[in-house]
């Protein structure tokens, strides 16, 4: 376990082979024995230029510090030697040929490859090792002056950060492309193929992880104290490959060469208990015994903020367990598998993000996931709280020092594991530690689908977490409490039904004390009046006499229906429904804040998903719109569009103020910046088309309009209503002639991607339609480049960075009501695409800024959502002959053998599971098609097309993620900024 008493430095000596570097002044022999030859495939060592990164490691290698109980003085001096090291270190400015210098060090004496060659792949390690020295230092620096300043900082917990490539992003940041572009130039490397090396890191899978990621790089450019924490998942989510059999998964390998970026921090490492059982010591304390024990370790990740030297972490917990574990005996007896059996399961709780969770075993797996990030997190913040507290710690002090921020529902046991740490091992009681986790932690809710709002089995979690389990009872009385206390007893009806709606524990029978309660408001509302209770005395007495009448004829067997009472079967037992615990319900009463992250659906989270609760604490409920970084998304991704707005604008200062892009309005009619934004498109479509050609192997034309639909392939998101719009449109072009076809249509591509989860059938279903309907297109020579249809295999971060610039079209089409807000229709219209879509999500605030004449509406509104799904299931639906056409066309096999019936027939019917089309994919059909016609009929004029475009990047400006997290900060962390010196 990591000292409480130890402040946790990154050091460039504390990996590898760089721990036995030798000091500077044994470098110029060791150099002369490590001179190699001037070969062309080798690089040689030059003493001369190794200066600038001997310089980094003797300025950053203060490893650890000892910070001894009581000495302030000592730290306070000690803080202040090392930022007079680091400042004087960091007001150092690398050029090209310092920076090859550094490159060339780390090629020679930190390689994680065969020394022999300086390939691309060895090229990016060196690089990014070399760029990883600056972000070491600035690191140190931000953090000592946080440790000096004791200042409060956020703490972001997530299961997921989708971060990309570093390599661009980091030099971008550091304001260093073009130095490295030349070094690197120098070496015999171009930057754009060095950095095309790198693999994405495998932590995310969609939004949720994009939007983690995007506020890191903000809160770094703002300086904001704050951390990251996530798992450090070995294998990710999957890679996806594409076969003529639609979507298959193996394992990721971003981490097979290594990841440069990331400091193993072996000294930082907390247990983590599983299973086990709760016993009450002598001391009157709950003690959590026995059971299975991990440790987690620390991996850090440094994260720049842009033109600062504020330089924030993100700590990724990877799982092992204790060498001691090992059971030699029995491997040395030939039992291997049970030998390391301990270390098997200790180990795999990081090999993949989102294990499937349909076996038992699944759900194991993802509650120990859930639980390890919360525990070994929090751990590691208490442990930060009290070394800055010295030898008089006030727990008090510590919502004014920690925010812990929930994005989404899977870092829910931060609640009762703060609690456990607090009461059981803190020593406070019960009010004093809840008080301090209610102002303490916040929650973001990311989702209305309800499989997405988690629900665990109570049972499966007493067996995991027994000691949770008592302190989620403990919770879950304390709110039953405060329910009553709002609503009273005198409404029996009302108080059971508040109490099913807002209650933790579902299907859970209430305490003793609580059920008295419930039970006496009934026995209330039922006392009889006199008069009642002598007219059902009458009636009892009847029916008794009758009874005793028909006892007489049963038993002389002169009663009919005797016999046949004799062949009835008694009636089928009901099966108890499952009792869960309610993630979400947790998070709202565990919290101080509770925020959905557009407009719309905030007000959902208000109006529907959490009711009761706003009813309950209405103070409790904001809203923060989601954001994107300008920087990746813009400034890095498309520096061709980038460069036009810097000139048009007149400075590149819109890169931190996002409102200066609102400026391009007054030129959107300039025919030379109309003129400079196509030209802008058209470069990066061209390079799309190269790319779809090394991926797919097939041919489209960067003439043809680029549409683009790339996001988690899921039935709400609608990638079945685009692909049935695709083969509509298909159709009515094969019944036309050549001539027809130029004159009715615009050419497009038409581009898919995304990952279904390995277990979603049916998400998988549309995966294998939208391939085999490209395979049909693609090579019909009658359609040739009037329509392509592709779907990019393993969609991720980098990919997005390449498709997005080129886009004029992207489709966020979700049954409105049901995307919580979407991040990649902001990152879109930032690059001047525009969008058709539903009024869902993001997309309404969206359409408000870049104006309702750019922006292509169609679809059923959120109010309207229940009543159309009443309707269907009435039998009142008629769908469209359109709508019809299409699914027959499709069952007429003309794109293949496959069976294609449990997929259409989940758009038919009225009821059932599966069926009765409920995410309106045949309502909104005609709209959508009719829609899309407006589309071509814009997109022909491309003076207009190209006004809508402009309009879209100067509306986008308030969606950036500096934005979102400046409303973060002050309505919910309570943080200020903290510039450097």
């Amino acid at each position: 376990m990591a000292s409480s008493s130890t402040t946790m430095r990154f050091s460039a000596a504390s990996t590898g082979a760089e721990a036995a570097l030798p000091r500077r002044s044994s470098v110029a022999g060791f150099i002369g024995v490590a001179a190699r030859s001037s070969a062309k495939s080798r690089l040689r060592f030059i003493g001369r230029n190794a200066n600038l990164s001997l310089r980094m490691r003797r300025m950053s290698s203060f490893s650890v510090v000892k910070c001894v109980s009581g000495s302030e003085a000592k730290v306070q001096d000690t803080v202040a030697k090392q930022q007079e090291a680091t400042t004087s270190l960091s007001s150092f400015t690398p050029d090209a040929s310092s920076i090859a210098s550094s490159i060339k060090y780390h090629a020679e004496f930190t390689p994680l490859f065969s020394p022999e060659n300086f390939d691309l792949p060895q090229a990016f390690l060196a690089t990014a090792q070399s760029v990883r020295d600056s972000l070491i230092i600035n690191w140190n620096a931000t953090y000592d002056y946080y440790e000096k300043l004791n200042v409060k900082q956020a703490y972001y917990l997530s299961m997921e950060f989708l971060q990309g490539r570093a390599l661009l992003n980091a030099i971008g940041n550091l304001e260093l492309t073009g130095p490295y572009a030349e070094a690197l130039s120098k070496l015999g490397h171009k930057l754009e193929s060095v950095a095309y090396q790198e693999p994405d890191a495998a932590l995310g899978n969609g939004g949720l992880g994009r939007l983690a990621s995007c506020f890191l790089d903000s809160l770094a450019t703002l300086n904001y104290p704050a951390w990251g924490y996530g798992l450090r998942y070995k294998y990710g989510l999957f890679k996806q490959r594409i076969t003529k059999d639609g979507q298959e998964e193996v394992a990721e390998d971003w981490l097979e060469m290594g990841n440069p970026w990331e400091i193993i921090r072996n000294d930082v490492s907390y247990p983590v208990k599983f299973y086990g059982k709760v016993v009450s010591g002598s001391d009157g304390k709950k003690h959590w015994i026995g059971g299975e024990d991990i440790k987690a370790v620390a991996h850090d990740v440094p994260i720049p903020g842009y033109k600062t030297k504020t330089t924030i972490n993100l700590r990724l917990w990877s799982t092992k367990a204790a060498s001691e574990e090992f059971d030699l005996s029995a491997f040395n007896a030939g039992r291997h598998t049970e030998a390391s059996e301990a270390l098997a399961n200790a180990e795999k709780i990081c090999y993949i993000l989102y294990p499937g969770d349909e076996p038992i075993e699944g759900k194991i797996l993802r509650l120990k996931q859930q639980y390890t990030l919360c525990s070994a997190s929090l751990q590691d913040i208490i442990a930060r709280f009290e070394r800055r507290s010295g030898a008089n710690v006030n727990w008090e002090e510590f919502p004014e020092k920690v925010a812990v921020q929930m994005n989404d529902t899977h870092p829910t046991l931060c609640i009762p594991e703060l609690m456990r740490i607090l009461i059981d091992v803190k020593g406070l009681n019960w009010k004093d530690a809840w008080n301090i986790t209610q102002r303490t932690v916040a929650y973001t809710n990311h989702t209305v689908l309800p499989e997405a709002l988690e629900k665990w089995s109570l049972d499966l979690m007493q067996k995991l977490l027994p000691r949770h389990i008592e302190i989620i009872e403990m919770i879950d009385e304390e709110l039953v409490r405060t329910i009553i206390a709002e609503y009273g007893t005198e409404n029996s009806d009302l108080l059971e039904k508040k109490l099913k709606e807002m209650r933790i524990l579902e299907n859970v029978e209430l305490t003793a004390e609580f059920a008295d309660i419930l039970v006496k408001s009934k026995e209330a509302i039922d006392i009889p009046s006199e008069e009642q209770q002598s007219s059902e005395q009458a009636e009892a007495e009847d029916e008794k006499d009758d009874d005793e009448v028909e006892a007489v004829a049963k038993k002389n067997g002169t009663d009919e229906s005797s016999i046949e009472d004799e062949k009835e079967e008694l009636p089928e037992p009901v099966p108890e429904p499952p009792k869960l615990v309610r993630m979400a319900n947790l998070c709202v009463v565990g919290g101080h804040a509770v925020n959905g992250v557009a407009e719309i659906h905030s007000e959902i989270v208000k109006d529907d998903v959490f009711n009761a609760f706003y009813k309950l604490w209405p103070e409790k409920f904001q809203n923060k719109t989601n954001g994107v970084t300008p920087r990746r998304w813009i400034r890095f991704c498309n520096p061709d569009l980038s460069k036009i707005i810097t000139e048009w604008i007149g400075t590149e200062d819109w890169v931190l103020n996002t409102g200066k892009l609102a400026e391009l309005r007054k030129f959107v009619d300039n025919e030379d910046l109309q003129v400079q934004w196509r030209e802008a498109k058209r470069s990066n479509k061209v390079k799309v088309a190269a790319f779809i050609r090394e991926k797919t192997g097939y041919s489209v034309s960067p003439d043809a309009m680029f549409d683009i639909q790339v996001k988690r392939i899921h039935e709400y998101k609608r990638q079945l209503m685009n692909i049935f719009g695709i083969v509509y449109r298909y159709k009515k072009m094969k019944e036309m002639s050549a001539a027809e076809r130029e004159a009715n249509f615009v050419p497009r591509v038409c581009i898919f991607g995304g990952k279904a989860f390995a277990t979603y059938v049916q998400a998988k279903r549309i995966v294998k339609f939208i391939t085999d309907v490209g395979a049909t297109v693609n090579h019909d020579p009658e359609i040739g480049d009037l329509l392509k249809v592709v779907f990019v295999p393993d969609y991720n971060v980098s990919v997005a960075e390449m498709l997005i610039p080129a886009s004029e079209l992207s489709q966020h089409i979700s049954t409105a009501g049901m995307e919580a807000s979407g991040t990649s229709n902001m990152k879109f219209a930032m690059n001047g695409c525009i969008l058709i879509g539903t009024l869902d999500g993001a997309n309404v605030e969206i359409r408000e800024e870049v104006g309702a004449d750019n922006f292509f509406l169609f679809g059923a509104k959120a109010h309207e959502i229940a009543g159309l799904r009443k309707e269907r299931a009435e039998g009142k639906f008629v769908p469209d002959p359109r709508f019809e056409e299409v699914k027959e066309f499709v069952r007429s096999g003309v794109f293949g053998s496959y069976n294609y019936d449990e997929l259409m027939g989940s758009l038919e019917g009225n009821e059932g599971f599966g069926r009765a089309d409920y995410f309106l994919v045949g309502k909104d059909f005609p709209s959508y098609i009719e829609c899309q016609e407006k589309v071509d009929e814009a997109y022909r004029d491309q003076t207009k097309w190209t006004r809508m475009s402009i309009l879209n990047t100067a509306g986008s400006y308030k969606f950036s993620s500096d934005r979102t997290i400046h409303e973060y900060a002050r309505e919910i962390w309570n943080i200020e900024p903290v510039q450097l010196p």
